[in-house]
This record gives C-alpha cells, structure tokens and sequence, in this order.
C-alpha cells in the first residue's frame, strides 16, 4: 500500500488474557479463566483501530521471529495495515499479560521484547513513510530515544504529531512541544503533573498539561467520554452509554480513530467526539484489535 495518511509508530505484542472473578492482591494467588492469545500492542492496536475504519495506515514496528511475530503481522495485513515498516528479529515478540474482571477493568504486565530494540536507525530508514504521511502517532512502549527521534523527524517533515504517553515517563521539552495533541487518561494526567495534580479537575488538568508545552491537550475520561483542551479552550465530549465487557485496548481505538481523523483534516473537537463512539464501541466486545469496529458498526 502506498500514500498513506497515518504513519503509527510503536509497539506490537501478543496479549494473553485470562478472565478473573477478581483481581488478586500481592503475593495473592487467583484462578483464571482459559488463556486466549490476540494480536495486541499500543503501536499495532492504534494501527488497526485506523486501518477498520477505512484509514490508509502504515505501521513502524520491530517483532520478532518467531510465531506471535507472524500472529501480529498477518493481524496487521488482514486489517489493511501497509506492514513494510515492520522490522521483523533481534529479539523474540513482546507480550502483554493481561487479566480481565468481571466488570471489563483490566491489569496489564507487558514483557517488551523487540520493542525495545526498536531504534533511532529504525526510524531514520523510514523517512519515506514518515514523510508520506499527514499525522504520526506515537505511544511509550519503545525506547524513549526512539519516540523523541521520530517526534523530531515528524517535526522536520511538518507532519502532525500525536503522542500517548503510556505508560507514562517523562518527556523532554521538544517533544512535548510538538504535540497536537497529547492525549493520555486520569492516570498518565496524575503522573506528568505530579502533587499538583491533587484535588483538581480535569479540566484544570488539561490547563495544567497545556503549560507544560503541547499544542493541545485531550484528556479521556473512560464512560464519561473526554476533555479537547487548546490554549484558552476546552470542551467536553461526552461518550455514549455503553454495557463494557473489557476495556482492553479502548484507549488504542480512541487515539487510532482520533489521530485518522486529523489526517483527514477534523478540528480536533470533531475527531474527538467520533473517537468516543469507536472507543465505546469496542469496549462492548472481548480482546483488543478483535474489539474495533468497522465504520460500518457505526452507522
């Protein structure tokens, strides 16, 4: 595939997701459900959240060799996803060990594997995609001088940068300030603002955020929908009312149908009210990428 408009930078893994009556406590031990194997990965779901809806999306990954390596790509493939940007070896594929309970909340450990070797070199060899498209999307699940050289090649190319920082680390200036926009939840909010996130709300979070250095802020609020903040504005979009089953990879299908959005040329209001309704979508339905829907769903 060729020309398109979303280039997803980031992880790729496979989740294996086991069903609890309840989450244990530590040194606690819980009984779970028959352990499911999906393609899964922030990187990779984003990608194919996109790529469902209609986006033509091109993915940079690194997996390994081996057989949830070739589970990820053929996921990737089969949704429309332009995969020559994968890197395939130095390390077996990450994984993601997540538990789900009864009321769709979810605990993830992720084991990063080749995500970790996915390089500055690596993004350097991509120009050409990087520079095919009109958004780049980006999550923390590969090295952090990873995500700030592909920031800084986005910022080169002039192409929109969209940032998940999760799970959460600092951020250096520059990369901050090529934001547009940083989206993160209550937890990534918490961390980046530190003691003075206490007792605010949300939106006193995004005003907050916003000082820090990004072009604009999207903080999202699970059932409650999110909050679209630029300087001097904010708006609240709320979600439409949804049973959840499993929340696994909600934030993906949010950031991946917000960022496609943007590319298309959305205000960022717009992007993010049709975000909320895939994001609620798929939380109505098991597993990550098996989750997303189609446009279809949403008519």
């Amino acid at each position: 595939m060729s020309g398109h408009s979303l280039l997803v930078i980031g992880s790729a893994n496979a989740d294996l997701v086991t069903a609890v009556d309840r989450h244990p406590a530590a040194g606690e031990t819980v009984l779970g459900s028959d352990l499911d194997t999906h393609p899964g990965g922030k990187g990779a779901n984003q990608a194919v959240a996109a790529a469902r809806l209609g986006a033509r999306t091109a993915l940079l990954a690194r997996v390994g060799d081996d057989a949830h390596g070739r589970l990820l790509l053929e996921s990737q493939r089969a949704a429309g996803v332009d995969t020559s940007g994968v890197r395939v070896g130095g390390a077996p594929t990450g994984v993601a060990l997540i538990a789900v309970g009864p009321s769709g909340d979810n605990t993830i450990v992720v084991s990063p594997g080749a995500n970790h070797r996915l390089s500055p070199q690596d993004v350097a060899s991509a120009g050409e995609l990087l520079a095919a498209a009109e958004v780049v999307s980006l999550q923390l699940e590969i090295p952090p001088e990873t995500v700030a050289a592909s920031v800084r090649a986005a910022a080169a190319a002039r192409t929109r940068v969209v940032l998940n920082p999760s799970p959460p680390a600092p951020l250096p200036p520059d990369v901050l300030a090529a934001c547009d926009p940083l989206v993160l939840n209550e937890h990534e909010a918490e961390y980046l603002l530190g003691a003075t996130a206490d007792g605010r709300s949300p939106a006193e979070w995004a005003e907050a955020l916003l000082a820090l250095g990004p072009r604009s802020v999207v903080v999202t609020l699970g059932a409650s929908g999110a909050l679209v903040a630029t300087p001097g504005t904010s708006h609240h979009v709320p979600a439409p009312p949804v049973e959840a089953v499993d929340t696994t990879g909600a934030g993906d299908a949010f950031t991946g149908a917000l960022a496609w959005r943007l590319s298309l040329g959305d205000s960022l209001e717009q992007a993010a009210r049709f975000a909320v309704r895939v994001a609620a979508t798929s939380v109505t339905r098991r597993g990550a990428q098996t989750s997303y829907p189609t446009a279809a769903d949403l008519t």
